[in-house]
Protein backbone atom coordinates (compact mmCIF):
# COMPACT_ATOMS: atom_id res chain seq x y z
CA UNK A 1 0.00 0.00 0.00
CA UNK A 2 1.37 3.46 -0.79
CA UNK A 3 1.16 6.37 1.12
CA UNK A 4 1.10 6.83 4.60
CA UNK A 5 0.29 4.30 6.58
CA UNK A 6 -3.28 3.39 8.79
CA UNK A 7 -4.78 1.22 10.59
CA UNK A 8 -6.35 -1.51 8.36
CA UNK A 9 -10.17 -2.60 7.97
CA UNK A 10 -11.39 -5.98 7.54
CA UNK A 11 -12.77 -4.89 4.34
CA UNK A 12 -9.00 -3.56 2.67
CA UNK A 13 -7.76 -4.68 -0.44
CA UNK A 14 -5.23 -7.12 0.45
CA UNK A 15 -1.48 -5.79 -2.14
CA UNK A 16 -1.98 -9.36 -4.19
CA UNK A 17 -5.81 -8.27 -4.56
CA UNK A 18 -5.28 -4.59 -5.79
CA UNK A 19 -2.22 -5.90 -8.06
CA UNK A 20 -5.26 -7.44 -9.80
CA UNK A 21 -7.04 -4.57 -10.51
CA UNK A 22 -5.28 -1.99 -10.29
CA UNK A 23 -4.28 -1.83 -14.04
CA UNK A 24 -7.90 -1.45 -14.98
CA UNK A 25 -8.59 1.15 -12.23
CA UNK A 26 -5.97 2.97 -13.91
CA UNK A 27 -6.48 2.82 -17.65
CA UNK A 28 -10.01 4.03 -16.45
CA UNK A 29 -8.60 6.84 -14.40
CA UNK A 30 -6.53 7.86 -17.62
CA UNK A 31 -9.37 8.03 -20.09
CA UNK A 32 -11.37 10.31 -17.59
CA UNK A 33 -8.02 12.33 -17.36
CA UNK A 34 -7.75 12.75 -21.21
CA UNK A 35 -11.64 13.78 -21.62
CA UNK A 36 -11.53 16.48 -19.15
CA UNK A 37 -11.48 19.98 -19.36
CA UNK A 38 -8.47 20.74 -17.37
CA UNK A 39 -6.49 17.04 -17.05
CA UNK A 40 -6.05 17.60 -13.88
CA UNK A 41 -5.11 14.02 -12.18
CA UNK A 42 -6.46 14.40 -8.85
CA UNK A 43 -4.28 13.72 -6.15
CA UNK A 44 -6.54 10.65 -4.21
CA UNK A 45 -4.51 7.10 -3.97
CA UNK A 46 -7.17 5.19 -6.21
CA UNK A 47 -6.55 2.06 -3.54
CA UNK A 48 -7.46 3.98 -0.90
CA UNK A 49 -10.33 5.41 -2.43
CA UNK A 50 -11.43 1.96 -3.23
CA UNK A 51 -10.84 0.78 0.22
CA UNK A 52 -12.92 3.42 1.69
CA UNK A 53 -16.00 2.43 -1.50
CA UNK A 54 -15.30 -1.33 0.63
CA UNK A 55 -15.78 0.20 4.03
CA UNK A 56 -18.78 2.56 3.29
CA UNK A 57 -20.10 -0.78 1.78
CA UNK A 58 -19.67 -3.17 4.48
CA UNK A 59 -20.26 -0.78 7.32
CA UNK A 60 -23.42 0.49 5.88
CA UNK A 61 -22.37 4.19 6.79
CA UNK A 62 -23.22 7.63 5.52
CA UNK A 63 -20.49 8.73 3.40
CA UNK A 64 -19.52 11.54 5.86
CA UNK A 65 -18.85 9.28 8.69
CA UNK A 66 -16.31 7.33 6.84
CA UNK A 67 -12.94 7.21 8.74
CA UNK A 68 -11.04 10.19 8.68
CA UNK A 69 -7.69 8.17 7.20
CA UNK A 70 -9.46 7.54 3.76
CA UNK A 71 -9.44 10.35 1.57
CA UNK A 72 -12.37 12.94 1.86
CA UNK A 73 -15.93 11.54 1.55
CA UNK A 74 -16.90 13.83 -1.16
CA UNK A 75 -14.08 12.63 -3.22
CA UNK A 76 -14.55 8.76 -2.28
CA UNK A 77 -18.33 9.34 -3.40
CA UNK A 78 -17.26 10.99 -6.31
CA UNK A 79 -15.71 8.06 -7.67
CA UNK A 80 -18.27 5.93 -6.54
CA UNK A 81 -20.56 8.00 -8.35
CA UNK A 82 -18.55 7.87 -11.64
Amino acid sequence: MRGVKRESHLSDLSDKQWALIEPMITAWKQGRIARSATGDPGSCDLQEVVNAIFCQNRAVCQWRFLPQAFPAWSAVFYYFGL
